[in-house]
């Protein structure tokens, strides 16, 4: 919702809340006092922390309201899914999933051709000032596209021009090693 990073809250429902394990070990952490939830003794208090982030909360959510954040969502999702149906023809690979909202809505991964990640994810910045990140996970190069508010069509047409400039480049040079 654009609040500051550490203003999350985590809403798990009651039958899967014994599958959720604290990220800091704190109060609360195998708690003898009775309580009613196990999960809320060990969520609920991770040690010091500056709450200021919390209190930008509400103001997102009425930001959101104000703003039709549904539509910006639904917006963006059809962005990502743009993004997804011209860089898969560009690399003549198949997508990781479905084209579906059950797998995606403003972020998609891909695969890629061989390349050197770093090599493309630097010309891409240095060349073109495409922020994008690029991993190579189990010998497999991925991009990852992530759509927000303030990214167009425009933006996405930058980031395929320049796909297709340097991707046939990335792939002859990966293939020489």
């Amino acid at each position: 919702m654009g609040c500051p990073k550490g203003s999350a809250f985590l809403y798990a429902r009651p039958e899967m809340q014994s599958l959720i394990e604290p990220l800091i070990v704190s109060w609360g952490y195998e708690s003898e006092k009775p309580s009613a939830s196990r999960f809320i003794d060990e969520q609920e208090w991770t040690g010091t922390r500056d709450i200021a982030a919390y209190l930008t909360t509400p103001a997102a959510i009425r930001f959101c309201g104000e703003h039709h954040w549904d539509d910006v969502r639904a917006r963006c999702h059809s962005l990502a899914q743009y993004a997804r149906g011209q860089i898969g023809p560009l690399t003549n690979l198949p997508p990781l999933s479905p084209d579906s909202t059950d797998w995606y809505m403003q972020m998609v991964a891909l695969p890629l051709p061989p390349c050197d990640v770093t090599q493309l994810k630097t010309r891409l910045y240095d060349e073109f000032r495409i922020e994008v990140p690029i991993i190579l996970w189990q010998n497999q190069p991925f991009i990852r596209v992530s759509i927000q508010a303030y990214n167009s069509l425009a933006d996405a047409e930058r980031l395929f021009d320049a796909l297709h400039t340097i991707l046939p480049e990335s792939n002859r040079d990966a293939s020489l090693r």
